[in-house]
This record gives C-alpha cells, sequence and structure tokens, in this order.
C-alpha cells in the first residue's frame, strides 16, 4: 500500500458533457501534486476507453484533448477503472478498450476509500 494521499474520481460523462473534461483535468492535476488518483469509469463515462473514441475530442477549446489528457494520466502512473456492467450494456469487451484501462467493480474502489481515498464525482 502507498503512503501517498489518495484520490478517486467518478466519472459517469461521455462525450455530451463538458464536466468529463473538468474530471480528466484535475486527475492530471492531482497526480502532479502527488497524490495517487483513479478513475473510475461508470455509465457513459466507460466510452472514453473505447480504443480510438477519445483521440480528437475536445469538450473546452482552452483544455488539450481528452486523448491527450488521458495519456499524460496514465504515463504519470494514473489508473484507470471500469465499470464491467457497464461496459457490458454497451457491447464493449476488454479488447476494445485502450490499454491501461482496467475492467473492475466498486469494489476496487470501495477498497481506494477504505484506504482513506478522497472521492469527487463528474
Amino acid at each position: 500500500m502507498s503512503d501517498k494521499k489518495k484520490l478517486v474520481i467518478v466519472l459517469s460523462n461521455g462525450f455530451h458533457d463538458e464536466r468529463a473534461s473538468v474530471a480528466w483535468t484535475i486527475a492530471n492535476s492531482g497526480i502532479n501534486t502527488g497524490l495517487e488518483v483513479t478513475l473510475f469509469l461508470v455509465s457513459s463515462g466507460v466510452d472514453w476507453v473505447r480504443k480510438g473514441a477519445a483521440a480528437v475530442a475536445q469538450l473546452n477549446p482552452l483544455d488539450p484533448t481528452i486523448g491527450e489528457m488521458m495519456d499524460n494520466f496514465l504515463t504519470a502512473g494514473g489508473k484507470i477503472l471500469v465499470c464491467p456492467a457497464c461496459i457490458k450494456v454497451r457491447g464493449y469487451t476488454d479488447k476494445d478498450l485502450i490499454s491501461g484501462a482496467e475492467v473492475k467493480g466498486s469494489a476496487a474502489m470501495h477498497e481506494l476509500i477504505k484506504q482513506g481515498a478522497a472521492t469527487l464525482t463528474f
């Protein structure tokens, strides 16, 4: 278990909502300030990790593309957990998801919370 302070961000918004861009921005800034950050993607938030889906998405013209923010997040050591039921309802499988996205249920998020993780929801 890491001694770093933890942050879990639950992201339920996809391409339809600018709050998704805010979530990725906060995730990256959390990593940059030394937090151990995990994104838990649910509902339409799982669409972000479908291969090729986020490559050019840019919900806020002042932000980098979501794809760039995702790459930066993963490269810096961020973790992305993806709701199994949410990908199933969309017809996705593990093979449809980007490298670095882990299909895990809410128990994985609850474990981080039990370890003291703060939570944010977008």
